[in-house]
């Protein structure tokens, strides 16, 4: 496939791909995209979004984006597209009663338009993309066709959700709030895909077009937290994961984006109840009784 181009199918697809290095510019299709063992950072509209182990991206059809891997080691990738009017005929046939499915099966509806951004893995879609991504070779067509199903299915229960968590913003028309938790999490997204870099508060709000005082304020509502609340518990969240490695305490300090040992220190040892050190030595003694009660 080109470097650049517009990605358009008349059914389901599945794209598995391992790589190092990737770049890709395009318009696509209705998607979600998962990856392991690496991150990889995609660029849609005025969004940034990293996409790794532990979150999956959606992205809706016709959506401009690129994506770029650079990895030391291979990343896995594997994305689902749709084609143009999937969701809308799994969506009519969820909500229209066996009376009038039988009388019009088939209705041409408005555009289901999710929101453009990255998900925490769930008890919902995620076991029904990983039944896909692990399924042995020799699977049937048939069988396949019906999990691009029970994944839309699952799509759908999630952008019930999303809507639901609309619907508490305060806010005094939907369009307005539709607007706002896109914007916030066009914010939050730039954050987790930034946040080993310096991060003013400032840069959020523009990732999100809001004024400071407005996102501040807004960002609290819907996440319960403020921004710098957030960021630095998405770094010491990042860095709990690395202390499970042999990079040093301060060289993973800095990795992800602290800039104070001393206050990298003190912040995890408020946020985990132990210090860095006695994290790691806790962690591999609980993972040595593992393998020793294993063995």
């Amino acid at each position: 496939m080109p470097a650049s181009a517009s990605l358009k199918l008349d059914h389901p697809t599945i794209l598995r791909a391992y790589a190092r290095r990737h770049y890709w510019e395009g318009i696509g299709m209705l998607s979600i995209k998962m990856f392991r063992y690496g991150r990889a950072f995609y660029q849609s509209g005025s969004g940034t979004f990293a996409v790794e182990d532990d979150r999956y991206l959606i992205l809706n059809d016709q959506q401009p984006y690129s994506i770029t891997v650079e990895s030391a080691a291979p990343v896995e990738s594997f994305c689902v597209f749709f084609p143009a009017g999937f969701a809308e005929a799994v969506h009519h046939s969820l909500t229209t009663s066996d009376g009038h499915l039988l009388d019009n099966p088939i209705q041409t509806r408005q555009p289901l338009n999710f929101v453009d951004r990255t998900y925490p893995h769930d008890e919902l879609l995620t076991p029904a993309v990983r039944r896909l991504q692990d399924a042995q070779a020799n699977v049937t067509a048939g069988w396949v066709d019906e999990q691009m199903h029970v994944i839309m299915r699952q799509m759908l229960n999630v952008h019930l959700a999303v809507n639901e968590q609309i619907a508490r913003l305060p806010a005094v028309r939907a369009a307005t709030r539709e607007e706002l938790y896109r914007r916030l999490f066009r914010a939050h997204d730039y954050i987790l895909a930034c946040y080993d870099s310096p991060i003013q508060l400032t840069d959020m709000a523009q990732a999100a077009n809001l004024s400071t005082t407005h996102f501040l304020r807004a960002f609290k509502q819907l996440f319960r937290q403020t921004p710098h609340q957030f960021l630095t518990a998405y770094r010491l969240q990042q860095a709990a994961k690395m202390l499970n490695t042999q990079r040093s305490v301060t060289d993973i300090c800095l990795a992800v984006g602290f800039e104070s040992l001393g206050s990298f220190s003190t912040l995890f040892r408020r946020y985990y109840g132990v210090s860095p050190e006695n994290f790691r030595r806790q962690k591999g003694d609980f993972q040595e009784a593992q393998r020793k009660h294993l063995c």
